[in-house]
């Protein structure tokens, strides 16, 4: 109860601060994680990303300053944060579906989208294999891509990865340079609060090379999830181990990168781990 009640606190940080830059690292302090992961939870306990559903929040408000009250909408922009009345009207019409300037006539319709709260649901239908690991710091080699701060800006920046890393060859010749454990293809997150954060396409070796950037992952207890289908499958995995496992499991995020450990990748017929560090509560 104690992880849901964090996420409801940082849901009342949100309604404290929709007319300020809300900062994604208090939101992370707040649930105890970092920026990144919890993004991740609450995008999967909420259905839409945490910059979405900011905006919804901001747009239904504004909706109903501008119907009860005399502002002028450069105004409430500008107490939204917007400083471009283009950019408030264009967010505006993509909520509501009319513009803000319409909004006081009589019989225009706008939407309302109320504060999420969090509670534990009870699930669990199907069965999750896990197993938890202690393992030393281990170096990982391979190509790698910062990603921005808001996570919804990334969903398009992964597959494009390893779409070209597939078609230019990288993945072949990293695959001959794995030869430690975990002994897979990777998909790292390496997003922390205390560095660029990146995702690398990589292999954990111990190999010189040239051509391949290094990262030097660090000690960690994990979670180790195994599961098999094809790539959207284990998105589905890893919803179902934060809005299921995670919230009951005893453990709680760490500060180090989540892992996908690709055993067999064909994207039809995958086999899989799902890496997430943890520590107790």
């Amino acid at each position: 109860m104690e992880w849901i009640e964090r996420l409801n606190q940082a849901i009342i940080y949100i309604e404290e601060h929709l007319k300020d830059d809300i900062d994604y690292e208090q939101l992370g302090k707040i649930a105890c994680c970092s920026a990144y992961h919890f993004q991740r939870m609450f995008t999967y306990m909420a259905g839409i990303p945490l910059a979405e559903y900011i905006r919804r929040r901001k747009m239904s408000l504004a909706a109903v300053d501008l119907q009860v009250g005399d502002k002028k909408v450069i105004d409430v922009a500008g107490e939204y944060g917007y400083q471009s009345p283009t950019a408030f009207n264009r967010a505006f019409q993509s909520i509501h579906g009319v513009a803000p300037s319409v909004v006081k006539n009589e019989g225009v319709s706008i939407k309302s989208f109320p504060p999420i709260a969090f509670k534990i649901t009870v699930k669990g239908v199907e069965e999750m294999n896990y197993r938890i690991e202690k393992k030393d710091a281990f170096r990982i080699i391979g190509v790698s891509q910062p990603l921005e701060k808001e996570i919804e800006n990334n969903f398009a920046v992964v597959p494009k990865m390893w779409q070209g890393a597939a078609v230019n060859g990288t993945i072949q010749k990293l695959a001959g340079l794995m030869d430690t454990a975990p002994m897979g293809l990777l998909g790292v997150s390496v997003c922390n609060d205390e560095e660029q954060w990146k995702y690398f396409i990589a292999v954990s070796s111990t190999k010189e090379t040239t051509e391949f950037e290094e990262y030097i992952v660090p000690a960690a207890t994990w979670a180790i999830f195994t599961g098999a289908g094809t790539n959207q499958s284990i998105q589905e995995l890893e919803q179902r181990i934060v809005t299921e496992w995670l919230p009951t499991s005893g453990y709680e995020y760490a500060n180090a990168p989540d892992i996908e450990v690709y055993l067999n990748p064909d994207p039809e017929n995958a086999q899989y781990e799902v890496w997430i560090p943890v520590v107790k509560k």
